[in-house]
């Protein structure tokens, strides 16, 4: 590159970062399009709409009936958040909270009001019900007489919905009869029948405008409710955490990514600025494109892009470890760095990609918080490749035109002897089994003393929910510092969340499930300590806003997340046993995780989820890195080279690696954990532990497992440890 080519570099490179900085900051234009403060936040961090059905006609619907309704509306109000919660309050009540919004009127309508929904026919036969319904979306399709491109409805029916159709269909089709669809008494849709339509597929035309078909579609989506629901209240509410908790999340991350640049400084020297001011790049991009994709900000989003920066930071390390191993070997430093990011090219790319591969799944198969998460992962590990392989590599070659060509300026790799992490596995294997086996004892024994092997929070158990009018206002930091303590004391719980309705001094309180002489604990300490008048003070039962089809849809997606994965692998390395030792490696760190969880008792709430996967991610990333080196070392060792010894050998050469990498990511959820709040402390500890997990099952077993079974499955040994 010549020194006019990079000075020019620099020059954009600066101006890009700069660009980036100001646009997260203050933003574009008179909306500040692009700025930090505008990305779109849950409930736990900006609050949002919270909406109460009740049941029509039936005041003691079935649980199976509420929990089919639930999960239902849950699918739909996701278009308008992942983040969205629904969930059981009292016995014939259903709450909605949407994050983000705040004219819930407008939701309202959007929405539309869930009631009885039939197709019928001119003389009044039913044909279906709402129950047939499987799904409903506005689209386009091209018009087969006239060409041009019109706005329809596509309805997916259910089976038992298909047959009906069909059958109904073929009698209406000679003479185009039309089937009326009749939404809470009143016809919405006309449309005739052409011809019969089998295969539980169909499409509803003539509208005018996609707003129409949207309108008609949510509708239809709406109406296919077990349960008829009319609006009881509307409420906006606070976040959850409130502004500090963002302030002090903010701060740790600031410091976090000071911790990291400067530890790049001081490690890797030139290549470390270069990987600095990448790193910076990135994160102005990923602020600016969570504007751009509208995804909604969460803890657990928050988890998804801290593994990105982990893996963003990890692409550099490999590549300037590359470069110093060329240097060791008497290169040139423009030609080690060549030949540095080239040699690491396949690391990085399989080792993102397989995280890639289960971020998709997860955005595709999951729902709620999972798929908020996968969302966010996803768009990180795009960027932080994209910032690894080209930005840090165009900084770098342009700083070697402009003269800092001195090898002192990259560093040496020094020559390390291997250790023999192979004659360890016995050792490492008895560890790993006695805590996996352990956590089954403390999970065994919380269970037998308090029912749960786990310390489930309100989202996956449920509880009570009190609300409260207060004297006076006060703010969500308020609340937490004097309510909340009272609450924990009556409920012997942590896991408390309160909730400010707007325009009032209404707060929303949820704990667990709280007795009778629990309630009128509440009422008793509330009314000495605020003044609370005792007669409006309501408390109802509400369920837990991870249900059962949204937890089963979690597996799911993780399962066929991990065979993906295991694919992929065994694609790259041409042998299923890199695929299933690693496999056994991720598996191993999510049980020793939630062995942790049980053991220290923290809650399982929401970000657990988040947590495992995140772990997931970076266990899988951590061990292809290994893996990769095992692959180059075998294909040129000489024939005489012991297996065993190939093994330890690329465990060592890739032992900083995995050790700077864990230190870097380790420093961010360090910071989150020593100035976050209790919530944000309780989500940053297990993601602690689960880094020094990964870590451990990279270098100590993965590389192990697939000596173990290279060599008994094979029947053969090219070397003993």
């Amino acid at each position: 590159m010549k020194k006019s080519r990079a000075i020019i570099t620099l020059l954009v490179t600066a101006l890009l970062l700069g660009l980036l900085s100001y646009t997260a900051v203050c933003g574009l234009g008179a909306e500040q399009t692009g700025a930090a403060k505008n990305i779109k936040q849950g409930l736990d961090l900006a609050g949002g709409v919270s909406i109460t059905y009740q049941v029509v006609g039936d005041e003691n619907p079935s649980d199976s009936d509420m929990s089919d309704t639930i999960y239902k509306l849950q699918r739909r109000v996701e278009g308008y958040s992942n983040e969205a919660q629904v969930y059981q309050e009292g016995s014939d009540r259903i709450n909605i909270e949407i994050p983000g919004v705040s004219d819930a009127n407008a939701i309202l309508e959007e929405l539309g009001k869930p009631g009885s929904l039939y197709f019928m026919t001119a003389d009044g036969a039913e044909v279906l019900n709402g129950e047939d319904i499987a799904d409903a979306q506005a689209g386009t399709q091209r018009d087969q007489t006239m060409g041009n491109s019109q706005y329809v409805v596509q309805l997916t029916l259910t089976d038992e919905g298909a047959e009906k159709f069909a059958v109904a269909t073929a009698l209406a089709a000679p003479n185009h009869d039309i089937i009326f669809i009749i939404y809470d008494g009143s016809v919405i849709s006309a449309p005739s029948v052409n011809e019969q339509i089998t295969g539980g597929q169909a499409v509803i035309t003539g509208m005018s405008s996609f707003e129409e078909a949207e309108r008609l579609a949510s509708t239809i989506r709406i109406g296919g409710l077990k349960l008829e629901l009319e609006e009881l209240r509307s409420n906006v509410v606070g976040a959850q955490l409130g502004s500090e908790a963002i302030k002090t999340s903010l701060q740790a991350g600031a410091i976090g990514m000071a911790l990291v640049v400067l530890f790049m400084l001081v490690v890797y020297f030139v290549p470390g600025f270069a990987a600095s001011v990448a790193l910076g790049i990135y994160v102005g991009l990923i602020v600016v494109l969570l504007n751009a994709f509208d995804i909604t900000l969460t803890l657990p989003g928050v988890a998804g892009i801290i593994l990105s920066i982990g893996m963003a930071v990890d692409a550099n390390v490999i590549i300037f470890a590359r470069i110093r191993e060329e240097l060791a070997t008497g290169k040139t430093v423009q030609s080690s760095i060549k030949i540095g990011f080239q040699k690491a090219l396949s690391a990085i790319i399989d080792g993102n990609v397989t995280t890639l591969i289960a971020a998709l799944v997860l955005g595709i198969k999951g729902s709620g918080s999972v798929r908020g998460f996968a969302q966010t992962l996803a768009l990180g590990i795009i960027v932080s490749m994209f910032t690894a392989l080209f930005v840090t590599r165009m900084i770098l070659n342009a700083l070697y035109a402009l003269g800092l060509k001195d090898v002192k300026f990259y560093g040496v790799a020094k020559k390390k002897n291997a250790w023999n992490f192979l004659s360890k596995k016995p050792v490492f294997f008895a560890l790993s089994l006695l805590l996996i086996a352990g956590g089954a004892v403390c999970m065994g024994l919380n269970a037998s003393s308090t029912g749960d092997p786990l310390n489930y929070s309100l989202e996956f158990k449920g509880g009570t929910s009190t609300n409260v009018v207060f004297n006076e206002d006060m703010s969500i930091e308020e609340l937490n510092e004097q309510v909340v303590p009272v609450m924990e004391e009556i409920t012997g719980d942590g896991n408390v969340q309160v909730q400010k309705v707007s325009g009032g001094n209404e707060v929303i309180i949820k704990t667990r499930t709280l007795s009778l002489e629990e309630r009128e604990s509440v009422n008793e300490r509330l009314s000495e300590r605020f003044g609370v008048d005792t007669e409006k003070i309501t408390a109802e039962t509400i369920s837990s806003t991870i249900s059962s089809e949204m937890r089963n849809d979690a597996i799911i997606a993780v399962v066929i997340a991990t065979i993906c994965m295991l694919l992929y692998i065994w694609f790259r390395f041409k042998d299923i046993r890199f695929a299933a030792s690693a496999v056994i490696a991720l598996i191993h760190d999510v049980l020793v995780v939630l062995a942790f969880y049980a053991a220290a008792r923290i809650t399982v709430g929401s970000t657990f989820i988040a947590c495992m996967l995140t772990i997931v991610g970076y266990s899988i990333n951590a061990t292809i890195v290994i893996f990769d080196r095992i692959r180059e070392n075998m294909g040129s060792a000489k024939k005489n080279a012991s297996l065993a010894d190939i093994v330890n050998e690329s465990i060592t050469q890739t032992l900083s690696r995995s050790v700077f990498t864990s230190l870097t990511t380790f420093l961010m959820v360090a910071a989150l954990f020593a100035l976050g709040v209790t919530s944000i402390r309780e989500f940053a500890l297990p993601l602690m532990a689960g880094i020094l997990c990964g870590t451990y099952s990279s270098i100590c077993l993965a590389g192990a497992l697939w000596y173990v079974m290279k060599t008994k499955i094979e029947g053969k040994k090219r070397g003993k440890a």
